[in-house]
């Protein structure tokens, strides 16, 4: 299945509750969100997950920030999973999901920037953060995060699941399970801390991801910043680690406007057609 069918598909299925979803957004969430479950055919989501490459057939990202596997070079993995990630970078998906979420001028990243796949398992987890406010050349603000889930019979007590932050670390998050076939899509801006709590299950949660960027901040009061870590509200030693490693990283990149050493994770090869 090429792209465009499974762009077709996606629309499809949002529209029908187009107007549930643009309230959703709309409310009064500090990290306006929202989710589409059985996005796509229950045979085709099923057809994802079986392709899925294996942690050692990716790049494993290790710190106190992060543990995860992820995947970008898409040439090197089964064409079903680069279809279906490109499938939401079609002009009508964009659209549509523009509209919903009122960004009339979003534009997909064909170069993956942090996106593409990504595989956790068992104690892998991805600390609260502030996403990069920009694209990789710094001229295109980040404004909305995709992510698109493919493990079955996923469900809360195996972890792994998005948290945002509305109220900060001192209250509880909302979590969003990461069940299977379900597309989340959440705003990304200053404020936005999210991350995924770690994964208690033997199984592997499997997610395939996109950003949409922006000419335009998806709020006025907007700022640039690096991507910025915190530590888990139980991680009292650990937060201060992370907030000082966040506060050097900003200071270089006041200095070198697009860092010291060019981020690996760019799918180079571009898209296919």
């Amino acid at each position: 299945m090429k792209r465009k069918e499974i762009a077709q598909l996606i629309v499809q299925r949002i529209q029908k509750e187009e107007t549930e979803l643009k309230a959703n957004f709309a409310s009064d969430h500090r990290i306006p969100h929202f989710v589409v479950d059985n996005l796509l055919p229950e045979d085709l989501a099923h057809q994802l997950h079986s392709l899925f490459p294996s942690g050692d057939q990716m790049m494993l990202k290790k710190s106190i920030r992060e543990n995860k596997f992820v995947g970008f070079e898409m040439n090197k993995y089964p064409s079903l999973l680069e279809e279906c990630i490109y499938a939401f970078q079609e002009q009508e998906v964009v659209e549509l999901i523009g509209k919903i979420t009122g960004i009339p001028q979003a534009l997909p990243d064909e170069n993956l920037y942090a996106g593409g796949l990504s595989l956790m398992e068992k104690n892998q987890f991805l600390n609260p953060h502030l996403d990069n406010s920009h694209d990789k050349d710094r001229k295109l603000w980040r404004v909305l995060n995709l992510l698109y889930y493919v493990t079955p019979n996923w469900e809360l007590a195996n972890g792994g699941n998005l948290e945002i932050w509305p109220e900060g670390l001192e209250n509880d998050p909302i979590t969003i399970v990461s069940k299977f076939n379900r597309l989340a899509i959440m705003a990304t801006h200053q404020e936005s801390l999210h991350s995924v709590s770690p994964v208690k299950s033997n199984e592997s949660r499997k997610c395939i991801s996109n950003y949409y960027f922006s000419e335009q901040a998806f709020r006025k009061d907007d700022e640039f910043h690096v991507t910025s870590f915190r530590g888990r509200p139980e991680e009292k030693i650990k937060d201060k680690i992370l907030q000082a490693d966040a506060k050097l990283r900003m200071g270089i990149r006041k200095v070198f406007k697009k860092g010291i050493v060019e981020n690996p994770h760019v799918y180079k090869k571009g898209k296919k057609e």
